[in-house]
């Protein structure tokens, strides 16, 4: 428990909480809800100096686990409800909700159907409509933001995330917290409630050099590549951060067609320094179809690039996983690494080329430091931990007899 011991005064902790400690895993959440409890616990039972609170303040601390149980059961057409199985009256709630957790299905007029994100925040809406009030504060954590890629109107189309936002700002939540959000500024339509759009930067970096010890780590050795505009701001994190240069990809699309529901690209180019025998690392918010991914990694092997890890904070892999399987064979691609913020194919775990950055530690961090109603600024800024980990890196490379001189 030392990632997050020098992001601040552990003693500004050893306060009472805004309320007894209540935490949600909706449906599709189970397995991340389950380790964010555990921390919690953890920390409840052994209030170490690293810990982010003393929770042996908390009221309500002869609950067995912070977890309350909920289901949304469905009648036969399709039609649900919300269900809370105790009582949450004066509690401080935090609600974890995946949209995109296709495994959950239900059954009607006899086929059974997966949830698509629409249920998934109808079923977040009927939660809080069951709390009728009663609880303190409702915080609600949705690492991949609903409707978050439709949030600008470009001509006659609807502004689903805001939208939502308001909505639920409507029904009494005061806090949203999301991971790279696609756009944070949509953030704008609900400007008196705490919204807040994460970086996993440090945790997606931090499971890259875990997973492969041999990275040099300077301008000559490692590049940093933007796969479009639109992911540029966390690419020059990353290169700010670690020292490095940076290049550009820029999509060619034909906006005479919408396939899939965007318009086709037509070609990726470049902008930048030489990649000609360099390490690359390409970060950005999602992998959906991945096509665009492998697409990049043959532009970047064209022009002698070294090795290639993608790393995206959702790895959807709409398409499957083929390609990438292919793409790995074929030494196009040599890692993704993506979080466990949103549901992964099971196949993924199975693979070679993919690396999985666990959140819950983090989230978990976030939810106690909340509810103990202190600032999270420097939970949210990863740059000390970041060159903190770079260092310690170096070190063990250097005693492993990794490193070249």
């Amino acid at each position: 428990m030392t990632d997050f011991v020098s992001a601040w005064n552990t003693d500004s902790f050893l306060t009472y909480p805004v309320g007894p400690l209540g935490l949600i895993a909706m449906p599709g959440t189970e397995e991340i809800g389950e380790k964010v409890n555990k921390w919690l616990k953890k920390w409840r039972d052994h209030a170490e100096e690293s810990s982010p609170g003393d929770m042996r303040t908390t009221p309500g601390e002869e609950r067995q686990d912070f977890l309350i149980p909920v289901s949304c059961p469905r009648f036969g057409n399709g039609e649900a409800k919300g269900m809370i199985k105790e009582s949450i009256r004066g509690y401080d709630i935090y609600i974890l909700v995946d949209v995109g957790a296709y495994c959950v299905t239900y059954d009607m007029f006899g086929r059974e159907v997966p949830m698509s994100p629409d249920e998934h925040y109808a079923n977040l809406k009927r939660i809080i409509a069951a709390m009728g009030g009663k609880a303190k504060r409702i915080t609600v954590i949705m690492p991949m933001l609903y409707e978050g890629r439709q949030h600008r109107r470009a001509a006659r189309e609807s502004l689903d995330c805001a939208m939502a936002l308001q909505e639920l700002a409507n029904l009494g939540v005061s806090n949203i917290i999301t991971f790279d959000a696609h756009d944070p500024r949509v953030q704008n339509a609900i400007p008196t409630t705490g919204f807040e759009s994460i970086m996993p930067s440090y945790q997606i970096f931090k499971a890259l050099l875990r997973k492969d010890k041999t990275l040099r780590i300077d301008r000559d050795h490692l590049m940093i590549v933007s796969p479009d505009e639109g992911a540029i701001d966390r690419n020059i994190f990353y290169a700010s951060v670690l020292g490095l240069d940076m290049g550009l990809f820029y999509k060619r699309r034909d906006y005479t067609r919408i396939v899939n529901g965007r318009n086709p690209i037509v070609a990726h180019e470049y902008l930048g320094d030489s990649v000609e025998g360099k390490d690359v690392f390409v970060a950005d918010d999602m992998i959906s179809s991945g096509e665009s991914v492998i697409d990049l990694a043959r532009e970047l092997k064209k022009r002698k690039a070294n090795r290639i890890f993608a790393g995206a904070t959702f790895a959807l892999f709409t398409n499957g996983l083929d390609a990438f399987d292919a793409a790995y064979e074929e030494g196009i691609i040599d890692r993704v690494i993506s979080t466990n913020l949103t549901y992964r194919n099971p196949a993924l775990k199975e693979t070679e080329w993919f690396v999985e950055a666990d959140m819950s530690k983090y989230i978990s961090y976030i939810i106690a430091t909340l509810n103990h109603d202190r600032s999270l600024s420097r939970l949210l800024n990863p740059y000390d931990r970041i060159r903190g980990l770079i260092k310690r890196y170096e070190s063990e490379q250097m005693a492993a007899g990794i490193r070249l001189v």
